[in-house]
């Protein structure tokens, strides 16, 4: 395989390149905006069920048939639901360790079941979803926690799903968590079982990228004062937002597997993108970078040219890995 470079095309910064699709879709996300009421006017609970019901921003998720429920039993005994999705031909390669997205507030694993559907019978991995503790009931470490448990028990063989290749990955928040995840398996057990990561709009440093300070009013999917308001719920006042345990952009990288990041240049979270894949690559480790010209935060949610293209190449990384994991 050729070594990865981190390459960025200025091109994708092109205001005037934008696919027409994509900028249709930055219309319809301002005036679906306009219309919705905000999310932090609402109790958290009626927004999550909403979420689940298709009634957010993001589109219906109807539940896969196939999907599994196990209850993994992790640290001081709690118990952690994971859901698990087997590629439909029966056979397996591995499994990829999935961490949703949702500003840590919302979201749950069922809620990325078609997308999840989709990874497991393009790739042969049989997908395993974290349903970590959500804040602010339930705020940091509580999250990172629950992935580093279920991650754990995945590697020494103590889930209901198979070792052979292992990868991780998430979006949003849930990229975030993945590397978290990452850096507390190789300190906290020396453990270093992921051959692949697939980090997708993450947000890496909680005390707010550039990009994220100077987002302004504009709601596309995410907006300034969102991550604001997600950070206030999840971090307790006592830990400083540049800690490497609640910021990974801060922590020591060296050592964690290839990975491939992504997001759209629309996303107020592409600086903390932009960082952390040089940051990866300076801590000596591989990577690719994929930018998207006008993607908003998680564009792949949502039907479009650009974000079938976005989830092909996601796929086709992870088969490449498993192919030539050195």
């Amino acid at each position: 395989m050729a070594k990865p470079r981190l390459e960025i095309d200025p091109e994708a910064f092109d205001a005037g390149a934008i696919d027409p699709e994509l900028v249709a879709q930055i219309e319809w996300l301002r005036k679906e905006h306009r219309q919705r009421p905000d999310p932090w006017s609402l109790p958290i609970d009626k927004v999550r069920r909403a979420r689940k019901e298709g009634k957010g921003i993001f589109p219906y998720a109807p539940l896969d048939k196939k999907a599994e429920t196990h209850i993994h039993i992790g640290s001081a005994g709690r118990e952690i639901p994971v859901r698990i999705i087997r590629p439909s031909d029966g056979a397996t390669r591995g499994s990829f360790l999935h961490i949703h997205g949702g500003g840590w507030v919302y979201g749950s694993p069922e809620e990325s079941d078609p997308r999840l559907r989709r990874l497991a019978d393009a790739t042969g991995l049989t997908t395993v979803s974290v349903d970590y503790r959500l804040a602010p009931e339930h705020p940091f470490p509580a999250a990172p926690d629950d992935c580093l448990d279920v991650a754990v028990a995945l590697a020494n063989g103590h889930l209901p799903a198979p070792r052979g290749f292992l990868s991780i990955g998430g979006e949003s928040a849930g990229a975030h968590l993945a590397v978290l995840t990452l850096v507390r398996l190789r300190d906290e057990y020396r453990l270093r079982p992921f051959g692949a990561a697939l980090l997708v709009a993450g947000c890496y440093d909680l005390s707010l990228t550039p990009s994220v300070r100077a987002g302004g009013e504009e709601r596309l999917v995410l907006g300034a004062d969102d991550v604001k308001e997600f950070v206030l719920r999840f971090v307790p006042d006592k830990y400083s937002l540049k800690d490497p345990r609640v910021s990974p952009l801060h922590a020591d990288l060296a050592g964690l597997p290839p990975a491939r990041f992504s997001c759209g240049t629309r996303d107020l979270l592409v600086d903390d993108t932009l960082f952390m894949a040089a940051r990866w690559v300076a801590a000596g480790n591989a990577a690719e970078l994929h930018l998207t010209n006008g993607g908003v935060h998680v564009f792949e949610a949502f039907p479009s040219k650009a974000g079938e293209r976005s989830l092909g190449g996601m796929e086709a990384y992870l088969r490449e890995r498993i192919d030539f994991p050195g």
